[in-house]
């Protein structure tokens, strides 16, 4: 139980970490006129393309956990040479293509959609937690999952009619839920081959890589990063919502189930709300709050669910 505690308070703090993340970047990168009445302190004004903003991230916090990793704990970075494959695919379709189909649905829908859309990854997680990890099936954790994406979806602002579907934006948007959901089962499955660290330094130099394929090069990195404040904030988003919240999810992925772990992740877009009104002064309507409290709700049915199972004795 204590492990599972443990889990718990991982996955919750990189879901924590990942909305920190998304206001740093609303922050940092709204322009200097906008909304300056609205904000605590007025946005910095930096400006960078979205994909160039995920490659920058990506080669950023590999740099940064690499050079971490050489220097305080290098045995995190011994492998095998047949485990390139696996952890070529994680970083790939884990990290470079959730963010790359996240943005793509962003720019044929709108970020509302995309956020619900990606949020449908634990439907897909709770089918392969059955498929592929044998968990036993009850009504608890189905039921936990439909509660916290109906949630998802209010906070998203689908009673206030804020979503935007096209047949192109909605299969990008499940293609992103596809690999969000891609890279929990796969952490899941790695959980006890590889420490998070070891995923998460050979998954960002594999996403890295694929990023300068997309880009053609470094040069549109290195000429974001040359000017200064776009260096600092590309560096705290690396460290704030890459390093730190996806390791954190790895390691809880250690401690929990995959379908679990996935549902705590939807407390991202209720934090990112809450943040928001808290920090940025944006209003929160009724329906989002109602849309955060079904999401705390399947996380705590969730909860049931696993000590039930725990309370059931093996087989003889």
């Amino acid at each position: 139980m204590r492990s599972r505690r443990t889990g718990l308070v991982l996955a919750v703090a990189a879901a924590a970490f990942w909305a920190t993340g998304g206001l740093a970047a609303k922050w940092l990168f709204s322009p200097l006129d906008a909304q300056t009445g609205r904000w605590i302190l007025p946005p910095l004004g930096v400006t960078i393309d979205p994909i160039v903003l995920s490659a920058a991230r990506a080669v950023v916090a590999g740099a940064l956990l690499w050079l971490g990793l050489v220097v305080r704990a290098p045995e995190h970075l011994r492998i095998r040479r047949r485990d390139l494959p696996f952890l070529g695919a994680f970083g790939v379709v884990g990290l470079a293509l959730v963010h790359f189909s996240y943005f793509k649905t962003i720019s044929l829908t709108n970020v509302a959609t995309a956020i619900l859309l990606e949020y449908m990854a634990p439907v897909i997680v709770l089918v392969a937690s059955y498929a592929v990890f044998k968990t036993r099936a009850g009504w608890r954790l189905p039921f936990a999952v439909a509660l916290s994406v109906a949630g998802c979806a209010l906070v998203a602002g689908a009673a206030a009619g804020e979503l935007a579907v096209s047949a192109e934006g909605l299969a990008w948007g499940l293609a992103s839920a596809a690999f969000f959901a891609s890279y929990t089962v796969m952490g899941r499955w790695a959980a006890e081959r590889y420490t998070p660290w070891t995923l998460l330094a050979y998954g960002l130099a594999a996403a890295s890589a694929f990023w300068l394929v997309v880009l053609k090069g470094p040069g549109p990195i290195v000429a974001a990063l040359a000017e200064p404040r776009t260096l600092l904030a590309v560096t705290y988003i690396a460290v704030a919502s890459t390093i730190v919240p996806f390791g954190s999810f790895l390691a809880a992925l250690r401690l929990l189930p995959a379908a679990e772990a996935s549902v705590v992740s939807t407390l991202e877009p209720v934090m990112a709300a809450a943040g928001a009104w808290i920090l940025l002064r944006e209003r929160l309507s009724a329906w989002q709050i109602v849309g955060g409290v079904l999401v705390l709700a399947g996380i705590a049915i969730a909860q049931t669910q696993q000590r039930q199972e725990q309370e059931i004795p093996p087989a003889t």
